[in-house]
């Protein structure tokens, strides 16, 4: 019988666009190619926290959707950060990502507040930062997505950009940041969806789960020649 990793999704009905439940799509497969057997749960406000989590994926949405998951995020927010103190992966995507940092100033100065899980802070900006981003990690690479976002973020000393900008806005369109790390949790700009073109950082989100959980990962070679001429393309886009 395969060994189950089960993977949320947070706010799905709020927090889900652009293409970034392709994400958990990603997970699941990749998962199943390692002969793990996926199990997948949403979460949305007013649900019941799940006890046994591995995985936790989160997506973008508008400023109105924030509004509505604000209360119960900041409620769950001590959940999520004792699962990230204990190693346990996450991704987040752009509102969700904002709304793990302190907090996100809207254009008519209202304030989202965020967990604090990232010590980040986000402020609408004057212009909205759209297309083709490609950064450089040490740790995955060249990362290659899609930015739409009008949200400029500022990262505080405790926390660690995901990548440095190659072409492209990143954070804020100023100090060539993109995204942030703690931990095993990851907070990035890039739609699209992220993991289908960089499926290093859907491993690493894997293997992170499976050693919390088994004690040790050993992956399967895959077939990612689909995904390296996604990248190809990607790369190769104007901006």
């Amino acid at each position: 019988m395969s060994q189950q990793i089960t993977v949320l999704q947070l706010y799905p009905r709020d927090m889900n666009i652009y293409g970034d439940w392709g994400n958990t799509l990603v997970i699941k497969r990749r998962l199943q190619w390692h002969g793990y057997e996926p199990k997948l749960l949403e979460y949305n406000p007013g649900d019941t926290f799940p006890e046994d989590v591995d995985i936790i994926v989160g997506g973008g949405g508008q400023d109105s959707g924030q509004d509505t998951i604000q209360q119960d995020l900041l409620t769950i927010g001590p959940k999520l950060h004792a699962l990230a103190e204990q190693g346990v992966p996450m991704l987040m995507i752009c509102g969700l990502y904002q709304m793990f940092g302190k907090f996100f100033k809207t254009q008519d100065g209202h304030i989202i507040k965020g967990i604090e899980l990232l010590d980040i802070e986000t402020h609408a900006g004057p212009e909205r930062l759209i297309g083709n981003i490609v950064t450089k990690s040490s740790e995955f690479g060249d990362i290659v997505g899609y930015e739409n976002h009008s949200g400029q973020t500022f990262l505080g000393t405790n926390v660690q950009p995901l990548g440095q900008v190659v072409r492209g806005a990143g954070n804020n369109g100023q100090d060539e940041t993109e995204g942030a790390r703690i931990h095993n949790v990851i907070g990035t700009y890039l739609h699209g969806s992220i993991l289908p073109k960089n499926p290093a950082i859907a491993d690493f989100l894997i293997e992170k789960a499976v050693v919390n959980k088994f004690g040790e990962f050993i992956p399967t070679v895959i077939d990612d020649r689909f995904a390296a001429s996604a990248r190809a393309v990607a790369l190769k886009r104007p901006r």
